[in-house]
């Protein structure tokens, strides 16, 4: 062991070797990465001489390279990396939730690649601000009086409360204190804003004269919160916006909804969800509402918040505005897919979300087949059938849409190893295991992914075939 650890090169012995030089100008690395690469490889091989992993060191200039340029080919990879979604839940939360359009994608590298009128007014040559990029969209598409954006629909929540129910009372129903993705709760949100919390009625009924009961003259607000994840069913009651609006108004109280999922477009006259639109909301008299961007919306990460133009106004003029602003290509990109809305059915399916939430079945078909007719390899198992996707993301609990899915088999391969190789790939897989089958929902699958899918799929195959 002594002689193999002696035996071991110099670091300044491998910089000496003409590769070294034709590494670090060939593949774009730093000498001093490379050469810290180098430590890690010695240090390696050192460990492995001394647990008696490795008893010999021929051959380890060579052995040093070829793991530099594997290393050097990784580290061109990006960590955040494209991926296909073919779980069928289409707003999933783990690979982005939605999708850009592409008018909102040319929108945000349009502004990346150049200075922008981030806040500047062209027509007067002056200082402006960045909510009146988005706002007038956002009241066109919602009829809000007033608008602005955060970075996130817990921040705005968080937003509201502490600029109108610091140091006061909220009332919200027990039913609808919910908790989000990450254990983040409606309740510890309320609690860092300083609001302090009013649960009223039970978990399955809370009626009217519950939040009557409650009020007192330190209640600041009534707050209806959006039931993310679950749906409550059963011996139940809760209390309408209609009948909020009522009591708000009889006490002089602010009414506050969490849409949470933040439609646009009005799903309901394609028959699926009862959600209702933030224009729907509005119109009902809630005083403000907030949503996510990255939801029914089907734009950036954002949380956007409308409602009574002299509560908005207060929100731009405090502290915390700043601290929870976006940034030029998220008001980009949401400003495009706002825009998308203006118009007819036609652009605001060219949506991502919107047009895999209201795609056929025998849409959705069309690409399976595509899939499966490609892919007549032997022992591979392709098995067309009739299933259901989700909406995903908090959004529409207990809603299933018809689609068609394919199970994949191999006799050769469990859908474990399977579903890891396909991790793998230069253009990673996502799709779900059942009963030793995987499993690939061709809803979350876009038509121009299909060929993707396809060589992704071939190239496996072949290179598992060469290796046997």
């Amino acid at each position: 062991m002594k002689t193999l650890l002696r035996s071991l090169p110099a670091i300044h012995e491998i910089q000496q070797d003409k590769r070294f030089l034709i590494f670090i100008h060939s593949s774009g690395v730093s000498k001093e990465a490379a050469t810290s690469w180098i430590k890690d490889i010695i240090n390696t091989v050192r460990h492995d001489i001394v647990e008696g992993k490795r008893q010999s060191v021929d051959g380890l200039f060579d052995e040093i390279f070829s793991i530099l340029k594997a290393k050097a080919k990784e580290d061109k990879k990006s960590t955040l990396t494209k991926v296909i979604n073919a779980t069928g839940t289409i707003l999933h939360t783990n690979l982005g939730r939605a999708k850009l359009s592409e008018d909102a994608v040319s929108q945000v590298q349009a502004v990346a690649m150049h200075y922008s009128n981030l806040e500047y007014q062209l027509e007067k040559g002056t200082r402006g601000s960045r909510h009146d990029i988005i706002e007038s969209i956002i009241q066109e598409v919602t009829g809000a009086e007033a608008a602005m954006v955060v970075n996130n629909n817990a921040a705005a929540v968080y937003f509201i409360l502490k600029a109108f129910a610091k140091g006061k009372e909220v009332i919200v129903s027990r039913g609808q204190l919910v908790e989000i993705g990450g254990s983040f709760r409606v309740s510890s949100i309320m609690e860092e804003s300083g609001a302090s919390l009013v649960e009223v009625g039970t978990t399955n009924k809370t009626h009217p004269f519950d939040y009557e009961k409650a009020i007192t003259e330190n209640t600041a607000m009534m707050m209806k919160v959006h039931t993310s994840n679950f749906k409550t069913i059963g011996f139940t009651k809760s209390v309408t916006i209609e009948e909020l609006v009522q009591i708000k108004n009889k006490h002089n109280l602010l009414l506050y909804e969490d849409l949470g999922s933040g439609a646009i477009y009005d799903f309901r006259t394609h028959g699926i969800g009862d959600e209702p639109t933030v224009r729907e909301t509005l119109e009902k008299g809630v005083d403000i509402v907030s949503f996510s961007g990255d939801k029914l919306l089907g734009g950036p990460q954002a949380g956007i918040i409308a409602g009574k133009k002299e509560l908005i106004a207060v929100l731009k003029k405090h502290q915390l505005a700043r601290v929870l602003r976006v940034d030029k290509m998220t008001l980009a990109a949401l400003e495009a897919t706002l825009k998308a809305y203006r118009h007819s059915f036609h652009r605001v399916k060219e949506i991502p979300t919107v047009s895999a939430i209201l795609s056929t079945v025998e849409e959705v078909e069309q690409k399976a087949r595509q899939f499966v007719q490609a892919l007549t390899y032997n022992h591979f198992t392709f098995q067309l059938e009739e299933g259901t996707s989700q909406i995903g993301g908090g959004t529409m609990p207990g809603v299933d849409i018809p689609t068609m899915i394919v199970y994949v088999s191999h006799p050769n391969f469990s859908a474990q190893e399977l579903f890891e190789q396909f991790l793998k790939l230069d253009i990673p897989i996502v799709c779900r295991r059942k009963d030793d089958h995987l499993v690939f929902d061709f809803r979350t699958i876009e038509q121009q992914e299909v060929n993707i899918v396809i060589e992704q799929v071939k190239q496996w195959i072949e290179k598992t075939q060469s290796l046997q």
